[in-house]
């Protein structure tokens, strides 16, 4: 087994996991979504992600320069209403707490498979390109950091 750290990934699963009661909660002042969209297209993307990270071949990486990617990952932060999800990930509006608990203890698994990955398997990220294992895993945690700060802001009714 590699030694890959994801103990920010399952720290900021359990907080998805305890928003869940709340997935109704909407304010359109922070998002045109509620708590469960945020919550379920960030298990969307973990699951997704760690699906397309399991299935690369390590000989088709190439590495490109990219500003975007360097300043996100410096300021471990993405901005509010820059990017646009891609269709994939975008979540159906037929969630329940029932399908979203079933949705975390997925990604509790697919969170197991991503600890066995090689470090040398790729993700190509449609606005950073292509980022190995350990880069996947810290845009994991940037961009669920980034839903569960609007999340939080839903939460308090406030920006």
């Amino acid at each position: 087994m590699n030694a890959i750290n994801t103990s920010k990934l399952t720290s900021r699963l359990s907080q998805l996991e305890f928003a869940i009661p709340k997935f109704e909660k909407f304010d359109s002042s922070i998002s045109n979504s509620n708590i469960g969209w945020h919550i379920e297209h960030s298990l969307l993307v973990f699951n997704g992600i760690i699906e397309t990270l399991s299935k690369s071949n390590p000989k088709d990486y190439t590495w490109k320069l990219n500003f975007k990617r360097i300043v996100v990952f410096a300021k471990r932060k993405i901005p509010r209403g820059i990017a646009k999800a891609p269709k994939v990930v975008i979540p159906k509006e037929n969630y329940s707490i029932e399908s979203l608990l079933q949705h975390i203890e997925k990604t509790k698994i697919k969170l197991e498979e991503l600890r066995k990955l090689n470090p040398k398997q790729f993700f190509n990220h449609p606005g950073f390109g292509n980022l190995r294992l350990k880069k996947t895993i810290q845009f994991l945690e940037i961009h669920t950091q980034h839903h569960l700060e609007i999340i939080a802001d839903i939460e308090r009714g406030e920006e």
